[in-house]
């Protein structure tokens, strides 16, 4: 854990295309607060509703899980900026009136794990790791990771790190169903293992007073949703496991991070570029097209993204805010591309209809981005807010 849809109606397949392009490009100034390197571009999956409760035990090949695909394989933390996972993860979800469910299936020739207390920092260890938000705010999501000896660590985050946090270890995912399956032998490097899996069942109660809606969720609402897998290079050293380590510093190599919906740099903890889950009920192009608009708000939002970033950077080069769009060198009429794409890209003419305004000062900003969509409104921790 780096601190570190449904094309059906066309007035809104239209939407998600304009704003999907428009929302693509735009270098940002080099500084520490680092913006995504790759275009937004969030991954995506239909949650169906399971007409059976899946028995959890860590092995999700039970017919309750039939409706649900297992998704593509993950990818590198910073998607194609980097070489790819040297082993496949995939996961599947469904979900009912009590449950989210999610289950995961992770390739690994040897498996180990060395964390046995509740809410320890458990991605020192190979780890796979849940984050949601429901609303798609960035703030007020919670996050959950468990070992292959089924060691759970959840939390809640106020807000990003990058934001200032805080993480709220104290936070329980009260009734949380886990389990694991080892494909080999737990800790015993003498032989090759196939992997281990992972069900989770997530009660709609734990997460009601985060989710800032519907929970559970109504048919065709869509969440922001990721997945990781930390995975550390090992080697064998008195019959045991042990992180390699860099010769010169004696410390553990950088893990691995491999995840669903890639970031574009090294941290999780930026839930403006987690996957999208739509959480289907059989309902057909009905809740597909609220799938569909909703994921066309989810973007028009995120088109608030570069400002805010373009602002962080400004603030580490000159000690403050830009009060002003045109302080900030935004024209009128204009906005900021999203990072990653186009390296240098000059603002773009908003499209008709659309406005952007700015408010400031030295430490703190708001911004308002009007669209036919709805409004969306970005201030200086990064929170999303939109309407409808």
């Amino acid at each position: 854990m780096p601190h570190r849809m449904h094309p059906r109606r066309p007035a809104a397949r239209h939407a998600v295309a304009l704003v999907s392009g428009i929302v693509l490009g735009l270098g940002m100034p080099a500084a520490a607060f680092e913006a995504p390197a790759i275009p937004w571009g969030p991954a995506t999956y239909t949650c169906p509703h399971l007409g059976t409760p899946p028995t959890i035990d860590g092995q999700p090949d039970d017919r309750a899980w039939s409706a649900a695909p297992w998704s593509e394989p993950f990818t590198d933390i910073q998607g194609p900026l980097v070489p790819q996972p040297r082993f496949r993860t995939r996961v599947r979800m469904g979900w009912d009136a009590d449950y989210f469910y999610v289950a995961a299936k992770l390739d690994e020739p040897h498996v180990w794990g060395t964390l046995v207390e509740r809410d320890a920092v458990i991605y020192h260890d190979n780890d796979f790791e849940v984050f949601i938000d429901p609303d798609g705010d960035n703030h007020l999501y919670g996050e959950l990771e468990i070992n292959a000896l089924g060691t759970v660590w959840d939390l809640l985050l106020a807000r990003p790190y990058r934001d200032g946090g805080p993480a709220i270890d104290q936070w329980d995912i009260a009734g949380l169903k886990s389990a694991v399956a080892i494909d080999g032998t737990l800790n015993d490097p003498r032989d090759q293992d196939r992997g281990w899996t992972v069900e989770l069942a997530i009660p709609w109660k734990a997460l009601a007073p985060i989710a800032g809606r519907a929970c559970p969720p109504l048919p065709g609402d869509v969440w922001r949703i990721n997945f990781s897998r930390v995975q550390w290079r090992t080697e064998v050293q008195g019959g045991a496991y042990r992180k390699l380590t860099d010769a010169t510093t004696g410390r553990a190599l950088p893990e691995d991070n491999w995840v669903w919906s890639p970031q574009g740099l090294i941290a999780m903890h930026c839930p403006e570029m987690w996957g999208e889950v739509l959480f289907n009920d059989g309902g057909g192009p009905a809740e597909e097209a609220d799938g569909l608009r909703e994921h066309a708000r989810l973007a028009m939002a995120n088109g608030l993204m570069p400002l805010y970033y373009r602002q962080q950077a400004r603030r580490e080069a000159k000690g403050s805010y830009a009060a002003s769009l045109a302080e900030l060198g935004v024209p009128n009429g204009q906005w900021l591309l999203w990072p990653g794409d186009t390296p240098d890209a000059p603002p773009a003419p908003l499209p008709g209809g659309w406005t952007l305004d700015m408010t400031g000062g030295a430490d703190w900003f708001r911004a308002t981005l009007t669209t036919p969509l709805g409004v969306a409104v970005i201030d200086d921790k990064g929170k999303l807010e939109r309407t409808p």
